[in-house]
């Protein structure tokens, strides 16, 4: 099967704005990510999908793939099916432009998923949580997956709810998981679900792939043991300067 790694790279963030043209590091944040992406034994074409000229012409020079898409994209998984529709590889994985520190294994096995299941047409990652802090956080997403590694039900709610008690967060394994938002889809399902009305679940829990369990599909997911660190504020930014600069110093 070809892939294709497509990394949407928005220049308005919120909290970082012109987040992907950061060069702290002497690259930009968008090159950390597209090298980790072309280290990835699974990659045909990586590809960086952007909505601003300022960063298409970042990512062409240093001789990566820059396509522009549409400003008005109400999610992630819009932008991506844009960019999926010009495509002809089978899976398409949807990388995120703040994740420079994502480990190229770790998008090896999200391939691996779809490959080894051909009943399944998306896949993702989890990881188990530690503390209780991150259990009850709405903005840590949590998952339960059934015994063959299918995903049963994501919430921002503490899932499995301890009943009695919070969970023992360092039970082997652990009962509890918090999911990475990191998707392979195979394109013809990216493309069915870009087209389909979003899903009440989805509505009420802001959460896309909500849209694809409720349609009954088959979403594949593994564990892998961390989370990976992205950046979304000034402070994740300096953390990732840091931890670069000491990597490079061993």
């Amino acid at each position: 099967m070809s892939v294709a790694i497509v990394i949407p790279a928005r220049y308005a963030s919120t909290r970082l704005p012109g987040k992907p043209l950061l060069r702290d590091t002497g690259k930009f944040l968008i090159q950390h990510v597209h090298e980790l992406a072309c280290r990835s034994r699974y990659a045909d074409h990586v590809i960086v999908a952007v909505d601003d000229q300022r960063v298409f012409e970042a990512v062409e020079s240093f001789g990566g793939r820059a396509l522009m898409t549409r400003i008005d994209h109400v999610s992630g998984t819009d932008r991506i099916a844009e960019v999926a529709r010009q495509l002809d590889e089978d899976i398409i994985v949807n990388l995120q432009g703040d994740e420079p520190q994502f480990e190229p294994a770790a998008l090896d096995l999200l391939v691996q998923l779809l490959i080894d299941d051909p009943a399944s047409g998306m896949a993702s990652l989890m990881t188990p949580i530690r503390d209780a802090a991150t259990y009850r956080n709405p903005n840590a997403v949590k998952v339960v997956a059934d015994d063959a590694g299918r995903a049963l039900c994501f919430s921002r709610a503490p899932i499995p709810f301890g009943r009695d008690a919070d969970p023992e967060f360092h039970a082997d394994p652990a009962p509890v998981n918090l999911h990475l938002g990191v998707y392979a889809y195979r394109r013809e399902t990216l493309l069915e679900l870009s087209e389909a009305t979003p899903h009440p679940w989805e509505l009420l829990e802001k959460l896309e792939q909500l849209r694809y369990l409720a349609r009954g599909g088959v979403l594949r997911i593994a564990s892998v043991s961390r989370a990976h660190r992205g950046v979304d504020t000034p402070e994740d930014y300096a953390a990732f300067v840091a931890a670069h600069r000491a990597q490079r110093s061993v």
